[in-house]
């Protein structure tokens, strides 16, 4: 991070990891866009009510609902930086997300008040009067929002925040309206034409539009969304790099806000080796990915047989057998119990979403064409998402 402001207020603002850093960051940003919007919004306002522009008094109060956003911003992350206590085990550092939420509801009601102002004055059209002072004010404006837009935007992505980079979208949507304004005036001034009142109700629609799938965001991960699949990808690889490592499904991570990630795996290890061997293995995994990767990992541990010809040749025929099926389909946990009149084959099988209303007939595919090829086995078949084994 360059930005002056950063090094001036930020400590350590290097250490992006940090908890501390990251509330510092997210305070620096909604003080900077409190002040920035009040002072914008105070001088549209004025212009606004001067030249009587719906639009241009439109875009003001977008701006004022943008300083309403960093007060949230502010409170959010203050909150958000509060350690877990007994009622929160877990931190709240989800009051990002909550923070974001509560900007986008601002923002629709704004949009919502817009579209209304500018019907009424479709309905009852009233002159706007040019001004060049008005014209030097939003040229001002999207200047001084280009750079929020920066700011907020490598801000965001240095300290991965949901809330910054929300405030982001929502500066450089205010640079769109805010130029759409600002070309009805010139259109009005020099077409014979004042496009007023359909220019605000434009930008009305453009801000409602920006708040629905601010919402959306900001929801996604409250709801318990996927984690990113390169986040998966790499903890999985992580875990298979280690010694006696043979493979890992079963990843679930859980989100609990920037910072706060959890995660739980099975991993594969060879049913010989020593069960203090391969504890101590696994303890190793767990503390590396909290010092490493800030990341609470819980490991199960799965032994499995590699020394039994007759295991390992079924176990291949069966992932075969369900690979034919569709080649999404894979297996793992796998294992025979053998009896005195018939054998149990018992493994899990993976499954991709859009599946998931066949799994039952998959499940009886899939016994079906065991049975026809070994007369006495039986399938016993647990069905896993593929959201968790990818």
């Amino acid at each position: 991070m360059k930005s002056h402001l950063v090094r001036l207020f930020v400590k350590n603002f290097e250490d992006t990891s940090s908890p501390a850093v990251r509330t510092a960051c997210g305070k620096l940003s909604g003080t900077v866009g409190i002040v920035c919007n009040l002072l914008l919004a105070l001088g549209k306002l004025a212009v606004g009510l001067i030249s009587r522009s719906i639009s241009v008094s439109a875009d003001a109060l977008n701006n004022l609902s943008d300083a309403a956003s960093s007060v949230i911003t502010l409170i959010g992350f203050r909150i958000a930086e509060k350690p877990a206590d007994r009622d929160h085990p877990f931190g709240h550092a989800r009051m990002e997300y909550l923070a974001s939420m509560f900007i986008s509801l601002l923002i629709l009601v704004i949009g919502f008040e817009l579209a209304k102002s500018s019907v009424e004055k479709m309905l009852r059209p009233a002159p706007t009067e040019f001004s060049w002072v008005t014209v030097g004010v939003l040229l001002a404006s999207v200047c001084v929002k280009l750079w929020m837009m920066r700011f907020n935007h490598r801000l965001g992505n240095e300290i991965s925040s949901p809330a910054l980079l929300a405030t982001a979208v929502d500066s450089r949507n205010d640079v769109l309206a805010t130029s759409a304004v600002l070309a009805s005036l010139l259109v009005g001034r020099f077409a014979g034409f004042d496009p007023d009142a359909y220019v605000g109700f434009a930008v009305a629609l453009f801000i409602l539009y920006s708040g629905f799938d601010l919402a959306r965001s900001s929801i996604d991960p409250l709801l318990g969304s996927a984690p990113d699949p390169e986040l998966s990808k790499a903890i999985a690889e992580k875990i298979l790099s280690y010694e006696d490592v043979l493979g890992v499904h079963d990843l679930i991570v859980h989100d609990y806000g920037p910072g706060r990630r959890f995660a739980s795996a099975h991993v594969e290890m060879d049913r010989n080796l020593d069960v203090l061997t391969a504890h101590n293995i696994i303890d190793g995994i767990e503390r590396d990915f909290d010092s490493e990767l800030q990341l609470q990992l819980v490991i199960h541990y799965d032994p499995i047989v590699t020394d039994d010809a007759v295991l390992t040749e079924k176990r291949q025929a069966v992932s075969e057998l369900v690979r034919a099926l569709d080649p999404r389909l894979s297996i793992h946990d796998f294992r025979m119990v053998e009896g005195p009149r018939h054998t149990n084959v018992i493994f899990d099988l993976v499954i991709p979403f859009d599946l998931e209303q066949d799994r039952e007939s998959l499940k009886e595919q899939i016994s079906q064409q065991i049975r026809n090829r070994w007369k006495d086995h039986y399938a016993v078949i647990c069905v896993d998402s593929s959201a968790f084994n990818e």
